[in-house]
Order: structure tokens, then sequence, then C-alpha cells
């Protein structure tokens, strides 16, 4: 209402350099907490994402020529200024105006012919640039009070309030890039261009919690609400590998029926990185029937992360902290303040041991995190920003009379590469 049919499109324009040196990556999908049904399909897809040496050449060269249809041939050599970009052909007005056509946001095709979207992952350090295509018919103008162009990073919360809002902003950065005005051409395009800032959280689309970072247009009107429109752009954080990254021990079992000693080689994974480990049977005195590991995702939310943490301080220091708190850490009971929101995923289960074990037996375990059909992410472990992500190993054995035992053991997961 009121907007004279005002558009606005956005084009983020990764550095060239930043993907030959890696810093930027083509992602084969848009990530999030879904499981992949088939994962065969999806390491299927994301090895024929990775490009050829040939073409990766022939595009850092800039040998690509893009015709009249949008359509590349790489092997022409065809100068800059007489390269077309795949965003239409300009057509002339009646009137002898040359009017650029709405301009078409980059996109590929999956493996089946589909088109979608390009998905880049960015670096931490990387600095986000683009363009803001404000479009209006021929014809008409638009009043406004001024144009911003913003660059946020949020978490957003679907089941947590938090100071009376479902979303906080952790980075915010705002440009005044035009004084109040009048637009008159059919298309206004705006670059930008935002510095690398500090990114405390990388990119991640969850079941109740959303980070994500975006560039934000506004363009202020009088008498109504501005005119807004959203660019997501996905950041990931590369750690380095833990100084310290000691096996897991841990002896389980029932008194008398069932005792078992379980070793994995570490607690630290990257996220293509394998899981190792024996399962020891010191005492068998029970028939089980087939024994499965899982890896689970909780993921959490609340202000009530915040009181446990805060409690759980006051008491490893013997000194009590008040608004709820106690020593077993448990969750609030949603009455406001200390509720916490979780959501538990069963990412993948597979069965490493079938029939009844003896004593003394060990069983090896080898898990590939690469494999698991899913899209796993860091550990998130801030409880100062009222949200968790943790991921655990969920080993179970199971008797003849279907009765389970279980014993989950938290590992943490950090980023070694983009992708």
């Amino acid at each position: 209402m009121g907007n004279a049919g005002l558009q606005i499109q956005i084009e983020i324009h990764p550095n060239p350099q930043s993907i030959q040196n890696g810093t930027v990556v083509q992602l084969d999908h848009q990530p999030s907490w879904k499981i992949t049904k088939n994962p065969f399909m999806a390491a299927l897809s994301k090895r024929e994402l990775l490009p050829d040496k040939d073409s990766q050449n022939q595009l850092t060269n800039g040998n690509v020529n893009v015709n009249a249809n949008g359509n590349a041939n790489m092997n022409g050599n065809i100068p800059p200024q007489q390269m077309q970009m795949p965003y239409g052909q300009p057509q002339v007005h009646p009137q002898g105006q040359v009017v650029q056509p709405p301009p078409k946001l980059p996109v590929t095709v999956d493996r089946y012919g589909n088109p979608r979207e390009m998905v880049y992952a960015y670096g931490e350090q990387e600095d986000v640039q683009g363009v803001a295509h404000l479009i209006l018919p021929q014809g008409k103008k638009f009043e406004h009070l001024g144009i911003k162009i913003q660059f946020v990073g949020r978490v957003d919360m679907s089941h947590a309030v938090i100071e009376g809002r479902t979303h906080y902003d952790f980075l915010s950065q705002t440009k005044e890039v035009s004084p109040p005005s009048t637009l008159y051409q059919a298309q206004t395009s705006i670059p930008f261009y935002f510095k690398a800032d500090e990114k405390p959280h990388e990119t991640y689309h969850g079941r109740n919690v959303t980070i994500r970072y975006f560039v934000r247009v506004l363009v202020e009107r009088k008498f109504f609400p501005p005119i807004r429109h959203d660019q997501e752009i996905m950041f990931q954080l590369i750690k380095n590998a833990p100084r310290l990254n000691q096996p897991i021990k841990m002896e389980v079992g029932i008194e008398e029926c069932l005792h078992i000693e379980f070793q994995y080689k570490k607690r630290y994974y990257h996220l293509n990185d394998v899981i190792e480990g024996d399962i020891h049977f010191m005492l068998v005195r029970i028939k089980i029937k087939y024994m499965e590991l899982a890896v689970i995702r909780r993921e959490m939310s609340g202000e009530g992360l915040i009181h446990n943490a805060t409690a759980n301080r006051g008491y490893q220091n013997n000194i009590p902290v008040g608004g709820g708190g106690n020593p077993n850490g448990r969750i609030g009971n949603g009455d406001g303040s200390g509720s916490v929101v979780t959501e538990t995923q069963t990412l993948t289960r597979f069965e490493i041991m079938d029939g009844a074990p003896v004593k003394g037996e060990v069983i090896p375990v080898r898990l590939y995190l690469g494999g698991i059909a899913a899209d796993l992410t860091p550990t998130y472990d801030n409880p100062n920003s009222r949200f968790a992500v943790r991921y655990y190993l969920n080993l179970v054995l199971v008797d003849e009379e279907d009765r389970r035992y279980f014993k989950q053991q938290e590992i943490i997961l950090w980023r070694k590469s983009l992708g």
C-alpha cells in the first residue's frame, strides 16, 4: 500500500579471489535441521559440487563467454567490455529511453536439472559486498524519506521470549545510502560494502532456534511503515584443533548382571571426523539381542540456560545463588524466566552387534560423521546466548525381553573447513 509498485532485489557478490582461496565456498543446498532421507544421494551431490581443475582455471582466468541466452561458453576469450551478463537484454522504450530489465539473481541447477539459487558459505573474516536494486514500473515515481542498508546478525527463537521479543541482534551495522528524495528511474542500483566484523556464532537453522546474518534494505516512507527486503548470507566459523583431546572412558552396568567398559579415542571431533572406540564386556549374565549406537542432537533455548549456568556456578563455589537454581542443574519448569525448550533429534542409528556377547569380548566401534544424512554443526554451548546445541553418542543394548539399557556421552563438534 502506497509503495507505487516498488520492488527491492539484493545481490550478494562474493569476492572471486576469496572463492579461489577457499575462504568462500559454494554449497549444494541450504543447510537446515532436517535429515536427508537418502545419505548416498547427499554424498554424491557433495562430490559433484567440487569443480574440476580445468573449469576452475578457466573461471579464474576470466575466459567465460555468456551469450544472449545466458549460456556460458568456456572456449571463448572475450574481452570484458564485450561480455554480456546473464541478466537479460536492455529494451528500448517507444520514446527512445533505454529501460534495463529487472536483474535476475544468480542461479544454478541441481543434478535433476531443477533451478535453485546459489548458496555460498563465507568465512569469518570475509567482507560483505553487493548491489541493491530498486525497481519501479515504467512511468511511476516514488517519494521516500531516505534509504538505509543494514548488515544484521540475529538470533530468532520461536518458543522463547527475550526482553519481550522472540529475537535479539548481536551484530548490527547501518549505512544511510540516500537522503530523502524521489525515484524516477525504472531501476536504481545502489552498491554496498560492509567491512568484516567479529562474528560470535555461525549460521544455524534449527527447529526452534535460527542464527542468521542478512543484508536489509530499508526505504522510509511518509505515513507508512518502511519498505524492507532481506537477503541472508551464510557464515561458517573455522576453529583450530583443541590442544588437549583426551579419550573418554566409562564403566556402566547392572549389579551382578552386566558390566561394560567402553572407550572412545577422543572427545572433540571435527565435522568430517571418524569416531573410533572399543566396547569391552566385563560381565554378561543377561541375554543381549543386539546393540546399536546413535548420534543425537539436542537443541535447547530459553532464559533457563542462563539461570541454570548461574546456579551451577554458585553451587560449585559453595555460594547459594537465588532465582530458582538447584544443585542438579535441572531445567526450570516453565514459570517464565527459567523455562527451557528442548528439541532432540536422532541423526543416525546403526547396529554394531547382533547376538549375545560373552565375557571378555571386545566390539570395535567406527562411525564416520561425514556419512550422516544430516547437516552437522559445531557444538554451541554459550549460556549467555540463551541457546545451546549439543551432540551425544547414545549406546543402546536390547535384551531378549526387549528391555533397553542405554548410556549417553556428550561429544564436542568443531568446524575444520568450510562446506
